[in-house]
């Protein structure tokens, strides 16, 4: 079996699964945001309930429209908060504690490796860095997960992808993702789980391996995955976690794959996505003259440490452009803690740069950087639709931490090694 269906199959209580098969699984982690688990809380009002059966398991996250940018917003923050109360859901994240979901859950020790996660939010897949099966859901099916413990799925089929050579200078796991989603479509992966390995990805930063498992979803992935190694053993070693009990699992050598797919990285180049889909790639060597009103550097995507420090050391002594708003936003307190005492806030406001409470709002096109008819934005987040962070007809171009900052001093998009070198 590959990982995946070894994963499935230990939490449906079976000694083996197949793709196409129908489970009913146990859930480690049901995960909830300001916007969709208000939703899973008003089905389990109606249906009367006053107490959650494995409340432990529960996870709540205040996040896309915090801080409150209106009523609406913080009537939503509000029913988390209740509900927290009522049914004795210690996990529950406000503002000062907490941050963006798929950076804080692996950052508090949530998340280790052979567990099944289901979130209402389809970047939930971020989790299979850590060696974890995770998928999005619906906010139904948080209410069922949260009354339950349970979840009912089909067990889907797995693409494999090999990520041969070493990397050239200031690429990273943004550039193989956008890469990948440019080369298979934003349907290529349809219900499948991306796992990923090669001598490329044994390389990668657990923050690193979290962007490319974020943007599985981008090409229609049900997950994404990396077997866990050295590097994920030393990660979850230095967490909180009092709960380790799963076996390690890794795929079989004779398991099934619908495919097999290879790159060389070596021939890859610090990658951009164009309007309206992050499938419309380019490597950025190619993007031509396109000017910029906006950039973003966060999100649950490329808001963590290791993303703030590649912007950090392009923009140290340089200012943005005048014309190009720049938005920071660490991803976490703790990340926006240590980016203060490592000097990169500094950096960053002495760059003529903002820096941004933890939010996902920019992403969402919610508050904190929406965009104004006609506006282009590059920013290192995970979707660029018709309308995704603003007006209708804004602009949305995807790339890596490296090539925003770049980008954000010259203005238009930009190597990162014209400002190095330059």
């Amino acid at each position: 079996m590959t990982i995946t269906e070894k994963i499935l199959a230990f939490h449906s209580g079976q000694k083996e699964v197949k793709p196409g098969q129908f489970i009913l699984a146990d859930v480690d982690i049901a995960l909830g945001n300001d916007i969709t688990a208000p939703l899973a809380i008003q089905e389990i009002e109606k249906l009367g309930k006053e107490a959650l059966p494995y409340p432990e398991k529960v996870v709540l996250v205040a996040d896309h429209f915090t801080p409150n940018k209106d009523k609406e917003s913080a009537n939503q923050c509000l029913k988390l908060k209740n509900f927290a109360k009522k049914f004795n859901v210690k996990n529950f994240f406000e503002l000062g504690c907490g941050g963006i979901e798929h950076a804080l859950l692996p950052e508090e020790g949530f998340i280790i490796p052979g567990q099944l996660i289901i979130g209402a939010d389809s970047h939930t897949c971020s989790y299979g860095a850590l060696g974890a099966f995770a998928t999005g859901v619906g906010s139904t099916d948080l209410a069922f997960a949260m009354l339950s413990g349970k979840i009912w799925l089909k067990v889907p089929e797995s693409i494999k992808f090999i990520y041969n050579g070493k990397l050239n200078n200031w690429v990273t796991s943004k550039d193989l993702i956008l890469y990948t989603i440019g080369d298979i479509g934003v349907d290529g992966a349809d219900y499948k789980a991306m796992e990923f390995e090669g001598e490329a990805i044994r390389k990668l930063s657990i923050d690193a391996r979290l962007t490319m498992c974020n943007m599985a979803i981008e090409a229609g992935g049900k997950s994404g995955i990396i077997a866990p190694d050295e590097i994920t053993i030393e990660y979850i070693n230095q967490l909180p976690i009092t709960n380790y009990q799963l076996p390690i699992l890794k795929s079989d050598k004779d398991a099934k794959y619908a495919k097999t797919i290879e790159y060389d990285v070596s021939e890859i180049e610090p990658q951009v996505a164009f309007p309206h889909l992050p499938s419309n790639t380019k490597s950025v060597s190619q993007a031509g003259n396109i000017e910029l009103d906006q950039v973003v550097i966060g999100s649950c995507t490329n808001g963590r440490l290791e993303d703030l420090r590649i912007a950090a050391e392009i923009l140290k002594g340089k200012k943005v452009h005048p014309y190009t708003r720049t938005i920071i936003i660490p991803a976490t307190q703790k990340i926006y803690l240590k980016a203060l005492k490592e000097g990169l806030l500094e950096i960053f406001i002495n760059a003529g740069a903002v820096v941004s409470p933890p939010t996902c709002g920019p992403c969402i096109g919610g508050h904190m950087g929406v965009l104004a008819k006609g506006e282009k934005c590059l920013a290192t987040t995970n979707r660029n639709f018709v309308g995704r962070m603003g007006d209708s007809q804004s602009e949305v171009y995807l790339a890596s931490p490296a090539v925003a900052a770049a980008s954000a001093v010259k203005g238009k998009i930009t190597h990162p090694e014209e400002i190095i070198s330059g």
